[in-house]
């Protein structure tokens, strides 16, 4: 007899069973309930069963009973977050230890340390994640932003991109990367300005990310600057939207081909807040980082466009 025969449909427990619910599909056996199971009290087939309950273990109550094997995998640490950690201080239930159990901990701890990096790899790994947390700390960015860093410079390193350049660099150049993938407001400079290593050296690093990875980079656009300059001056909302709708029809005339962008948004606030004097050049360029001169030569090619 072929397989069709016997089984018509395949089963989903989403979908509920037709009149003949009580029939087994293989023997058209009576079906029972059994504990969580319903099976065919002749075969033995089990027909259903309760889904996997995928939540929390505990109730909302019982939290002196609550039991972890620890925090859940992460990229952001060289052993994706699985090591052992040991405490200080107290066991775990929090009892106070003795002095003999301190000094122990203490000589764990140590070996520990030293036997947590299996080979150099590792040991650059450790220090490049934590360069880029600090890195995205610094600049604000999420952890979604950290965790696609720390995988890119994991990426840079089984490609064999970190050979004969500095860590440093390469895990800025990684933070910097993946802002412009996502296409975040965060100009080279400012990476540059919170990593430890010179602005040519981070350039020179993202250079060969882009090239050798091929990384899906955004350009970057003044309209994605100015909600930044807005909120950093503190302007009016109405004052926002006309610089930001300013910007948008810079850009669908051209007008922004080859320019600095977070400049330019900088010269759009100033335009949007000129009439009623709101902000003066030398506020503008200094919270988008750049000079007045390059405000007025912004301003002069947004002179043909209107609000």
């Amino acid at each position: 007899m072929p397989v069709s025969d016997i089984y018509p449909r395949t089963f989903d427990e989403d979908v509920p069973l037709d009149q003949h619910a009580n029939a087994c599909p293989e023997c058209e056996g009576r079906i029972i309930a059994a504990g969580n199971e319903h099976a065919c009290e002749d075969c033995g087939l089990i027909v259903r069963e309760r889904r996997l309950d995928r939540g929390p273990e505990w109730s909302s109550f019982d939290e002196d009973t609550r039991r972890r094997s620890g925090a859940p995998m992460t990229a952001a640490h060289h052993d994706r977050g699985l090591s052992t950690t040991i405490g200080y201080g107290t066991d775990s239930n929090g009892n106070g230890l003795s002095n003999r159990k301190r000094r122990q901990l203490s000589r764990l701890r140590r070996e520990h340390s030293r036997g947590r990096y299996e080979t150099k790899a590792d040991r650059n790994l450790m220090h490049g994640f934590t360069e880029i947390r600090r890195m995205t700390g610094a600049l604000g960015l999420g952890d979604s932003i950290r965790d696609q860093a720390c995988s890119l410079f994991r990426t840079a390193q089984s490609e064999g991109l970190l050979h004969g350049r500095s860590i440093e660099g390469m895990a800025a150049a990684c933070v910097y990367a993946v802002a412009r993938c996502n296409g975040l407001p965060r100009t080279l400079d400012e990476v540059a300005g919170v990593a430890r290593v010179e602005h040519d050296r981070v350039q020179s690093s993202y250079k060969t990310l882009n090239v050798e990875l091929k990384l899906p980079a955004k350009p970057m656009i003044p309209s994605e600057f100015v909600p930044r300059l807005a909120s950093d001056l503190d302007v009016p909302n109405g004052l926002h939207q006309r610089a930001l709708e300013l910007a948008r029809e810079a850009e669908r005339a051209g007008v922004t081909n080859g320019v600095q962008p977070s400049g330019f948004a900088a010269a759009c606030l100033y335009r949007a807040g000129q009439r009623s004097q709101w902000l003066t050049q030398r506020e503008v360029a200094a919270a988008a980082n750049t000079s007045t001169a390059t405000v007025r030569n912004h301003r002069e090619r947004l002179a043909g466009i209107e609000l």
